[in-house]
């Protein structure tokens, strides 16, 4: 059967089919997980393929900058083994930074589905180990130059082969990670997720037939090709550039990083161009060149078809230009681990270049950084704890209304932070504050979003790692707006009282009873701020978004206001 054959009603059964199998196996994955990067904040996305490694569908929520991302790592083992080389039963596991181009955290895992005893696609996930082992613990550590530092890489090796496990694999990653118990706690139920995803594909070839469903794919992916083009072919032609800056890469502390995008559009075609990009770095704020193509592809789709489902076809009409070398095209052996600090602000920056076309669909820059914290340490029983959490802040103001508070960035999406009681409960720590950071939106006529005010107390003797960045490039305003507070630390001293700001530093010593403030980023303003109405002031302070003094300074609204 054709794609022309494909009976439109079947075409929607197989299009909420399939997203329902990959939200099923998301389902599977958070309940089963044993860390609560996966089953809490929910850092993962699952999805089937077809057997050209090619997106058949993708879980809703998860991370963006996961988006249609997992091709890559099926992709190499189907090279290493070919698609005769894979039986029932078979599972492979997959982080190596030169292929995946992320921290080797983010672990794939994959089956094949078979179909009347051929292989029809893959069942994969990839979701956020809590140690890989090396010297990095957490989040924000600058320390690594080498991916050889940053723990083990697993190259498209067969931990299940025809349902056996690999008992020397399985024992291999138990004796070089920290948290094994959870890291493979969580392996298991990529497993489980994997296995329910091939059988879920395999009964609706069963109940249709592969020529149907596969008819009714190709369909599904025109469509969503489609549904894009006529969004881009509203997009006057041209060649847009726009460039703003990372602070620094954690190492040489005065010298900027350069992130600068041309973008062009050709009738329904859309051309992300990265050539001038900064190189790689020493430091481990690279990624490797799928990294980069999702940043490219996260702002494509946000700004295309963002409620559509995602497939494959859904980035046909974009192009990637991304030569080597560059901090989102890094070579080996770069250290990775640090590799979606700058994807927040490349995604900014390239809708940033397309604002003056389509000034009616782009909002000003969000908070721009991939926030969190990291403490780790030993508590009084001996026993190892990792604490890592994400953090909200502001997005930009928009056409027509103001910015979101305490949202993750763009590169997050869906993704949630733990709950406060869930942190104290499991970890040596007191939350003592969490609430809005008056003052961090930019101004405008449409205010940009509120970043947030987080303190950590610890209870006993740990370290921490911090990796603000934006400080220097705050989130910028568009047509008038002004810009938003930018990420900052304070690290406060019970012994004596003091307080230091940080920025980056790795491994900061934290004595018990010490306090750690985290301040996140607002989002940029939209418009003149002179413009915004005063019953929309006066609510900002009444409910202490803003206070009576930047009302009056920024606004220029009267006292009485």
């Amino acid at each position: 059967m054709t794609r022309n054959k494909a009976h439109p009603i079947t075409v929607e059964v197989v299009r909420n089919a399939i997203v329902a199998y990959a939200d099923e196996m998301a389902n599977a994955l958070s309940k089963a997980a044993y860390n609560m990067m996966i089953y809490e904040v929910r850092d993962y996305c699952c999805g089937l393929l077809d057997p050209q490694a090619r997106m058949i569908s993708q879980n809703r929520g998860g991370l963006p900058i996961f988006l249609a991302d997992l091709g890559v790592a099926v992709e190499d083992g189907i090279k290493r083994y070919g698609l005769d080389g894979f039986s029932p039963g078979d599972v492979v596991v997959m982080n190596q930074g030169e292929v995946c181009g992320q921290h080797l955290n983010n672990v794939v895992v994959y089956s094949p589905c078979f179909h009347n005893g051929e292989i029809v696609g893959f069942a994969a996930n990839r979701a956020h180990w809590v140690d890989i082992g090396g010297m990095r613990q957490g989040f924000g550590s600058f320390a690594t130059s080498e991916i050889y530092a940053e723990g083990l890489q697993m190259r498209s090796l067969k931990i299940y082969e025809a349902g056996k496990r690999n008992e020397t694999l399985w024992q291999i990653i138990r004796d070089n990670i920290r948290f094994p118990d959870a890291s493979l706690g969580d392996l298991r139920a990529q497993i489980a997720s994997c296995q329910l995803g091939a059988r879920r594909y395999g009964e609706l070839l069963a109940r249709y037939g592969r020529e149907t469903v596969e008819a009714c794919i190709a369909r599904i992916w025109d469509q969503a090709e489609m549904a894009a083009r006529r969004v881009v072919e509203r997009i006057p032609d041209g060649i847009y550039t726009a460039e703003s800056f990372l602070d620094n890469d954690g190492r040489s502390l005065d010298k900027p990083v350069r992130v600068k995008v041309t973008v062009k559009v050709e009738g329904s075609q859309m051309t992300v161009d990265f050539s001038e990009m900064n190189p790689q770095l020493p430091s481990p704020m690279n990624s490797g060149k799928s990294g980069g193509i999702a940043a490219a592809r996260v702002a494509f789709k946000a700004l295309t078809s963002p409620e559509l489902d995602v497939n494959e076809g859904c980035f046909r009409p974009l192009n990637v230009v991304l030569p080597e070398g560059t901090i989102l095209s890094a070579g080996p052996p770069a250290a990775l681990g640090l590799w979606s600090i700058s994807l927040p602000t490349v995604i900014d920056t390239i809708l940033k270049a397309l604002a003056p076309a389509v000034p009616q669909r782009i909002p000003a820059a969000h908070k721009g950084d991939m926030g969190g914290c990291s403490f780790f340490g030993f508590r009084e029983d001996g026993s190892r704890f990792l604490l890592m959490n994400i953090f909200g802040g502001g997005w930009g103001g928009r056409p027509n209304e103001d910015g979101e508070s305490a949202s993750v960035s763009v590169c997050q999406g869906d993704v949630r932070n733990t709950p406060v009681e869930l942190q104290e409960i499991k970890y040596p720590v007191l939350i003592e504050k969490h609430a809005l950071r008056r003052d961090s939106g930019g101004a405008g006529r449409f205010r940009g979003g509120l970043g947030l005010e987080i303190t950590y107390r610890l209870l006993t003797k740990c370290k921490a790692n911090i990796n603000c960045d934006r400080t220097v490039d705050p989130p910028w305003g568009l047509h008038g707006g002004a810009p938003a507070a930018t990420n900052c630390a304070i690290v406060h001293r019970a012994a004596d009282g003091s307080e230091t700001v940080a920025l980056k530093a790795t491994e900061v010593e934290i004595a018990a009873g010490d306090a750690v403030t985290f301040l996140t980023g607002g989002g940029g303003g939209y418009g003149d701020p002179k413009k915004r109405g005063r019953e929309a002031i006066a609510r900002d302070v009444a409910e202490g978004f803003v206070s009576p003094e930047a009302a009056v300074g920024r606004y220029g609204a009267t006292e009485e206001t």
